[in-house]
Formats: C-alpha cells, structure tokens, sequence
C-alpha cells in the first residue's frame, strides 16, 4: 500500500490511464490545481507497468484504449499487489447499462462518463479517496479486534488448562488429607488439643475440595456443560449430613445451627443440591455473629419447594443482592466482624446450580441478616 502522509500534508497520487491526449491533459490540469501528483499513462500496458512503479491512490481509467481495454486493464491492477484496495473510477463515453453492469464486475467503484466537467472530477476522485482511507481504517480496526479475539481465545484455553491442573493434580492430595485426617481422629488416645487441630484440619481440607469443585463446575457452565439430572432422594439426611459437617466450625464461632424441614422428599439433581447446601450453610456460619443462629428452612409448595439459609450478620444492600453471585466480586457491607463480602466462587456455583434445575436464587433482608431464598421446581 502507497504511504499516506498525516490529514493536511496528505499528496495522493493519481493515475490517469487513457490513450486521448486532451483527456489526459484535462485530468492532469484539473487534478493538480487541486494539490494531487498525477501519474499519465497512454495505454493499457504502459498503465499496468505505472501502476505497480507509483502504487497510486487512485486510477482513472478510460474503457476504450487500442491495446488492452479498460476492463482488461481493472481485471489486471486487482491482481496485483495492494490492487484491491485502491479505487478505480471508470471514464467512458459510452451511456448504456451493460457498459456500467461489466465495469462493476471487474472491480470499478465509480463510472463517470465524457465528457468529464472538471469539478464532478474533482468531487468523484476526492470521494473515492475518502473511501479508501476509510477502508484502511476498518481494515486496521479489524486487525485490532482479530488480535483481541485472538488473545481472549489464549487466555481462555490457558484458563481451561488451568481448570484441568487445580482439578487432577489439587483433588486427590486434598482428598488425601481428609482422609488420613479421619484416621487421626479414630485414635482414642489423641490429646484434645490435637483432636481440635485435627479436627480443624479436616474442616479446611473440606473447604478446600469444595473450592475446586465449585471451580470445576463454574468451567463447565461457561462452556454450556454443567447440568442437573434431577431424582427423587429423601431430603432430611442428607441436610443432617451437611449440618454435621459444619459442627466444628459453628462451634468454634459459638453459633448454633437449627432447621426445620418440612419437606420429606424433593425432586432433585442430589450432588448438586448438596453442594448448593453446603455452600449456603458455608456462606451464613462465615457471616453469623457470635452467639447467634443460622436457621437452614424447607418447606413445599404445589409446584416448587423452597429452600431458605438465614444468618443473623450484616445482610446484604439492596443493590448489591444480584452482584453477590458473580463470580470473584468482592462485595463488602458492614465495618463489624463479620462484614458481607463475596469471595471465591461459592455463591457463584450455587447460582449455576440452581439454574441448571430450571429454578430460581435470590437474597431477601433478614432485618437483621440475609436469607438466601432457593426455588426448585417439583418434578413429575
């Protein structure tokens, strides 16, 4: 592509192909009053040969030449080199449609017909070299989106091989740990200061499979993959199993977890619902003040059952009661201990999760504290 100087120092160069002289001589008048370096070329040929010499800006181009006409010659100049992009203004004394159909076809942008006034010329030429800075400038914008695109696609395939690494190489040394932590804790001689630290040990090791899993699952719903294949299962053991989980910790913050369920059984996708659990009753110990209750309510309805969490903590604002559950949103509320904030991916995944079951999460004010609502659809 011929060089382009900044706006108000640009000089374009015109090449003028035609095998009149007085055409030649009126575009060469014409074209440098106004500030452009003109090019002239008698024939076909010699006007390929100038073209790929000067790389013009713009060509005007007469149809009828004796040796190569002027749709030889487009046919010719687009085949060439930065022979695309430049415009290409057919000049011809012929009026009809198939002469103005066939100079389109072979790549003209502007057909201007004899004879030519000097200020049409002056206008059709400035236009078209309007239009191919403008097409330079899309092109360079294109090439900068493409890179972008480019780079959003490495980082995505580097995030996924990431997922992959904390999955297979982070799961099993964790799951080790639990394990050999229930081991120790099978011990009846152990001093209650390491059963505490055991104890503790295990709760971490615990907190930490569910971080992976819930990273794992936030992968998978960002690429479309992560469903629920709901069943009915009974619904008050396995609260009673999650709730034990917790024992420790809510003992360590003095706070006391209580339910009531009065649903038997629930149509649900069980691992899911699980962690969804889990990272409520997680979420509302975290934030629960010392002394206080977190209740853990389900109760059924004709077309769904509902399920709510509820700490006695800071709450959580108004505006700020959807962007909870984006994920890595950091949200404080409150200056106290134990400030709201969202951290990780916990309420991330149970959103997704509730999603995947066609339902529906939000969080409600507990005046004081949140309650954070869960709707899943009843199955069949």
């Amino acid at each position: 592509m011929a060089p382009e100087a900044a706006a108000g120092s640009f000089e374009a160069t015109i090449l003028v192909i035609d095998d009149n002289e007085a055409n030649r001589a009126l575009a060469r008048n014409t074209l440098e009053d106004e500030g452009y370096r003109v090019v002239l070329a008698t024939c076909g040929h010699d006007g390929v040969i100038a073209f790929e010499r000067e790389h013009p800006h713009c060509v005007l181009l007469d149809v009828r030449m004796p040796d190569i006409d002027g749709f030889g010659v487009c046919e010719r100049i687009r085949m060439l080199p930065h022979g695309r992009e430049t415009p290409i203004l057919f000049l011809t004394a012929l009026r009809d449609v198939d002469t103005f159909d066939r100079a389109l076809a072979v790549g003209g942008d502007d057909f201007l017909t004899k004879p030519v006034r000097p200020t049409e010329l002056v206008v059709r030429v400035q236009t078209a070299l309007k239009l191919r800075r403008m097409n330079v400038e899309l092109r360079d914008h294109y090439e900068l989106l493409k890179h972008q695109r480019d780079d959003l696609m490495r980082l995505q395939l580097q995030k996924e091989r990431l997922m992959a690494f904390v999955v297979h190489d982070l799961k099993n040394p964790v799951n080790a740990m639990d394990l050999h932590a229930q081991l120790l804790l099978r011990d009846e001689g152990l001093s209650p200061n390491a059963r505490s630290s055991v104890t503790r040990i295990r709760s971490e090791a615990q907190k930490l499979t569910r971080m992976i899993l819930n990273l794992l699952d936030v992968s998978k719903a960002d690429e479309g993959k992560l469903s629920a294949h709901p069943a009915l299962f009974d619904l008050v053991p396995l609260v009673s199993e999650v709730l034990s989980e917790f024992l420790p910790t809510a003992a360590a913050r003095n706070v006391e977890v209580v339910r009531a369920i009065d649903v038997t059984r629930i149509h649900a996708d069980e691992d899911l619902f699980r962690r969804l659990l889990t990272n409520l009753v997680d979420n509302a110990i975290r934030h629960a003040p010392v002394g206080s209750k977190v209740s853990v309510v389900a109760s059924p309805h004709a077309d769904f059952t509902e399920l709510r969490v509820i700490d006695r903590g800071e709450g959580v604002l108004p505006e700020m009661r959807d962007k909870i559950f984006d994920p890595f949103v950091r949200l404080e509320v409150g200056d106290g201990p134990a400030s709201r904030s969202s951290r990780g991916l916990g309420l991330a995944f149970c959103k997704l999760a509730v999603l995947a079951h066609g339902g529906r999460i939000w969080v409600e004010d507990g005046a004081p504290g949140a309650i954070f609502c869960v709707r899943l659809p009843n199955g069949v």
